[in-house]
């Protein structure tokens, strides 16, 4: 506003505005609007340990000024929660070293029955009495399936008096005597492939009927 203006306006009556005081802020040892600094006019000071806002260092705090990272309103674990998470944890490692344990061992039984098959296989070696100018076929039932072997009418006699056995080596049906048969009984009893009891009922086994004979060209 120009002198003449305001000339005219105090004329009127009019009173210029007084200017308005100059704040300034509180002294905090120091000058007027200065921060206090730490030792050698770095960051302010604070507490050893603090961060700018007074908070320990490395410890983040939530809304409220809870540490952050905790769950809010979760209550504390009852000491019945607490046993019952013992007893499942307990409960979980028993059965991991029950399943171990069975693993183990079903591993040692199949290390003993490959030793025991490698022994039978020694035991029978040359000793297999099966002939090429057998012509009979002798029907068992031998691991679900019915098999036969093929056998001379002296053979399949003796081998329904129980003189004569079956013995099943990879695959392959060997005829061989009862006490040979026996000695892989006690090495691997699943081996022996048929042993018939003499004193046995003759229904336990139909196919011991000597005229009881299956056509070869049946396919089972």
């Amino acid at each position: 506003m120009s002198n003449s203006l305001r000339d005219q306006l105090m004329g009127l009556g009019f009173k210029a505005p007084a200017p308005e005081p100059r704040r300034e802020r509180p002294a905090r040892d120091g000058k007027p609007g200065e921060r206090p600094r730490g030792p050698a006019g770095g960051k302010p000071a604070g507490k050893p340990g603090e961060g700018r806002r007074g908070e320990p260092r490395g410890e983040r705090r939530g809304p409220g000024g809870k540490p952050a990272g905790r769950r809010e309103g979760r209550p504390p674990r009852s000491q019945e929660e607490i046993d019952l998470a013992k007893a499942y944890a307990i409960r979980a490692q028993k059965e991991k070293e029950e399943r171990i344990a069975a693993e183990k061992a079903k591993q040692e039984e199949a290390a003993r029955k490959r030793a025991a098959k490698a022994q039978v296989a020694e035991l029978l070696k040359d000793k297999a009495l099966n002939a090429a100018e057998a012509e009979h076929a002798r029907h068992f039932e031998y691991g679900g399936k019915i098999r036969r072997v093929y056998v001379t009418p002296d053979q399949l006699k003796a081998l329904n008096a129980g003189e004569l056995a079956v013995v099943q080596l990879d695959g392959r049906y060997l005829l061989v005597t009862a006490a040979l048969a026996d000695e892989v009984a006690a090495l691997l009893p699943s081996l022996v492939a048929l042993k018939v009891d003499p004193d046995a009922p003759a229904g336990d086994d139909p196919y011991a009927d000597p005229q009881y004979q299956i056509p070869d060209d049946l396919v089972w």
